[in-house]
């Protein structure tokens, strides 16, 4: 038996599982999540709601529905009709969900269920060789998320399900992505036209600074062992282990931003793969490299063609293809070295063996569509800008879309809430064919096709896997209606509800009915037009009716019942510290402390509470995305370590209350950070020096968080204006090497970079 791993049973889930969720659930709050904006003609319906964090969707051959939940749970729906799900396994103790870390990927086997087999991808709580769990969902100050790092690796394992229809088993099938930071772990999985599993994984370097191992080296990348700073130009870690491929015989090859062609029953690398006669195991399974965070990819119908999204860092997000995934080409999509089409400065700054030697060998693979963080991908779309994060790649397939979107490129972006379509122009997906499609989503992670072709997306926001259907072409969705009578009453009340108002607008479509009448998030209560409920004690309950017209297309609605005179408010949380007035720096411990009243209930005890520390990350325009960091559930109080993250940014803290009944109330505190101003300078003036990602001339001033870790080159050799004479750099008047990170002091600084005219006597 796979150890953790358990059986459910449907009602035992929604009472074990739901209903300790903060805030994604409560008995009487049924109302459906807004739609997003669609094009005239299309519908964007829930497909599945009441899930947690959702990250990955895939569905079965034989009608099943599978959800990845960024915890460690997999769940399983008898078909889309199927409200309630089973527990398919639970990963829980090996996950580590902490930050963007946790189940992200999940693929079902093509064969399935002949051949019973389910496929995870998530990040394993083990350091590179060790056992799970190492850190809990949490990391610890020290080594601190963003400072030394908790150091975790990556899994890709096969389940298996037993008779029962649950997993009985885990085969792990590849374990690596040695990550430092809380981020660009694991991907996506995706079987190709050829039978192989395919997966993916991102870098898991520093996001705040050119990392290229200089914090501890904790994955022993070449030069130097585990524990000795890295530094130019011979550096292999951090980011650069996306280069792994290209590093000198006998150096390890590692997964980190590679693209993997595998044996779905073995791991192993398949035959016909760029490295097949490589003795380096990780070698043989690698057919792309170069990437940061190849979060989500997909094959184009057809076609050996893969399309993968990379998240991007400063600037651009990428959309990269391998033309054959099955040749014996290993495409380099050039990360760190190249952001988009262009040399990324802060790594080309760094003057990096690894990467001078990639722009002396003529570069990367160009992305085939790339898009920039402050520009809009479709002009005047409703999408905002200044961040980005591309979440999701799929292709139409056999939809009844309007033609205009057959053979159509979708991709997703977390950050903007968008998803766009890249319609075809002779016959190829065309970055001239760019239209909106979903927008306003509530943080789409993946998109996939299912059913009828249709387009879903997985929204983590919302806790859904929603559908865009197109009911202009063959089906078009109900209408539901509900009634109550009596409405009100005191207990006990007997009501009769009446669905018998619900509609279809197609001609000759026959209605279901699944009633969900004790406000449990299940719709199992009765399946007739017209039931009758008797409620005993004091409750406001919304109750729930589906209708599911011929064709499988539903509709919901709520009608509210208030049984004698409850209180019918939501539990009232008070956060009583942290101040709103606290300002914070990177690695300050911050404690904090809440309560929550209930007309009902009383004072709440501290299991009815629950905390989620976020940092609100914005762009200069002042758009902001959410990155959720830790959840702290069933405390009154407890503290957290202030984590490094570029500015403008912010840290958001919620505390939500749930009462007996099951409702809910939240209270959030923004919380801002000291700032400093770090002045950049050079003699003479002019010089062009790099800070993090983003190159200019001096003097300029960078505004910082207090504490935290910014990378610094000074680009050499370079030529100065006026005369566009070369200089060589010399030192820093704060002293350190030529490239170096500097930690923002509390009161702000002066860099001031020192360089030599280069002559005959003394060249550069």
């Amino acid at each position: 038996m796979l150890p953790g791993l358990f059986r459910r049973s449907r009602r035992a889930l929604a009472t074990a599982v739901v209903l300790p969720l903060a805030g994604a659930l409560a008995v009487a709050v049924v109302a459906a999540t807004p739609a997003a904006a669609v094009p005239t003609g299309f519908v964007d319906t829930v497909a599945i709601g009441g899930l947690s964090s959702p990250t990955a969707a895939a569905f079965a051959p034989d009608g099943r529905v599978f959800v990845a939940e960024k915890s460690g749970l997999v769940k399983v729906f008898d078909s889309l009709a199927d409200p309630t799900a089973t527990v398919f396994a639970d990963l829980r103790t090996a996950t580590q969900d902490f930050w963007d870390r946790g189940l992200l990927g999940l693929a079902v086997d093509p064969a399935f269920p002949a051949r019973p087999y389910v496929y995870v991808s998530y990040t394993l709580d083990a350091v590179p060789g060790g056992t799970a769990p190492r850190w809990g969902d949490t990391c610890p100050t020290p080594p601190g998320a963003t400072d030394q790092g908790c150091v975790v690796t990556g899994r890709v394992s096969r389940l298996t399900m037993g008779p029962d229809g649950t997993a009985v088993s885990e085969k792990p099938l590849v374990t690596g992505w040695c990550q430092q930071f809380p981020s660009h772990s694991v991907g996506a999985l995706a079987f190709g036209p050829d039978g192989a599993l395919y997966a993916g994984g991102g870098d898991g370097a520093s996001f705040n600074f050119a990392d290229y191992g200089q914090v501890g080296n904790p994955c022993a990348d070449p030069p130097s062992p585990a524990g000795t700073n890295l530094a130019p130009p011979n550096a292999e870690g951090g980011a650069l282990r996306s280069q792994s491929p290209r590093r000198p015989a006998g150096e390890p090859v590692l997964l980190n931003g590679t693209l993997l062609r595998i044996d779905p029953d073995t791991g192993d690398g398949l035959p016909g793969n760029p490295f097949a006669s490589s003795s380096d195991a990780n070698a043989r399974r690698v057919i792309a490299y170069g990437a940061r965070n190849q979060f989500r990819f997909g094959f184009r119908p057809g076609t050996s063609e893969l399309w993968a999204g990379d998240v991007g860092w400063n600037t651009w997000e990428e959309i990269n293809r391998v033309t054959d995934a099955g040749d014996a080409v290993a495409e380099n999509f050039g990360w760190p070295c190249f952001e988009g089409s262009a040399r990324q400065a802060g790594y080309d700054g760094a003057n990096l063996d690894r990467c001078e030697s990639l722009y002396a060998a003529g570069g990367q693979t160009a992305p085939f569509y790339a898009y920039n963080h402050n520009a809009k991908v479709v002009a005047g779309d409703p999408c905002p800008t200044g961040g980005s994060s591309i979440s999701g790649i799929a292709f139409e397939s056999g939809s009844n879309y309007p033609a205009a979107y057959a053979g159509s490129l979708f991709f997703a972006d977390s950050s903007r809430g968008c998803v766009w379509a890249m319609q075809t122009l002779n016959g190829q997906p065309s970055p001239s064919r760019l239209v909106p499609f979903v927008t306003g989503a509530n943080t789409p992670v993946q998109v996939l096709t299912g059913p009828g072709g249709d387009l879903f997306y997985v929204a983590l926001g919302s806790g859904e896997l929603r559908r865009v259907s197109y009911p202009g072409g063959t089906n078009r969705p109900p209408v539901a209606v509900a009634t109550a009578t009596p409405s009100s009453g005191p207990a006990p009340l007997a009501v009769r509800f009446d669905g018998t108002g619900s509609t279809d607008p197609d001609a000759g479509d026959t209605l279901s009915y699944a009633w969900d009448l004790d406000a449990d998030g299940a719709y199992d209560d009765s399946a007739t037009p017209n039931p009758t409920w008797t409620y005993t004690g004091a409750a406001a309950v919304d109750a729930g009716l589906r209708v599911t017209d011929s064709h499988g297309a539903t509709a919901t609605t709520t009608v509210r019942v208030t049984v004698g005179n409850p209180a019918g408010l939501d539990p009232v949380p008070v956060i009583d510290t942290p101040a709103a007035s606290l300002t914070w720096s990177v690695g300050q411990t911050v404690s904090f402390s809440g309560r929550a009243i209930d007309a009902q209930d009383g004072e709440l005890p501290a299991s009815a509470l629950s905390w989620r520390l976020a940092i609100r990350h914005c762009a200069a325009n002042g758009t902001c995305h959410t990155h959720n960091v830790q959840d702290f559930p069933g405390v009154a109080a407890g503290s957290f370590v202030a984590p490094d993250h570029e500015y403008p940014s912010y840290l958001q803290l919620t505390l939500t209350a749930t009462d007996s009944t099951g409702r809910t109330g939240s209270k959030t505190v923004d919380l801002q950070p000291k700032t400093v101003t770090l002045n950049f300078t050079s003699s003479p003036n002019q010089a062009l020096l790099t800070v993090g990602g983003t190159q200019q001339r001096t003097p300029f001033s960078r505004t910082v968080i207090a504490g935290s870790t910014n990378s610094l080159s000074a680009d050499s050799p370079q030529n100065l204006p006026p005369l566009n004479l070369k200089y060589a750099f010399t030192s820093w008047a704060h002293g350190g090497a030529r490239t170096q990170n500097v930690v923002a002091p509390a009161t702000g600084a002066t860099y001031q970079a020192k360089y030599r005219l280069c002559w005959l006597l003394q060249p550069c």
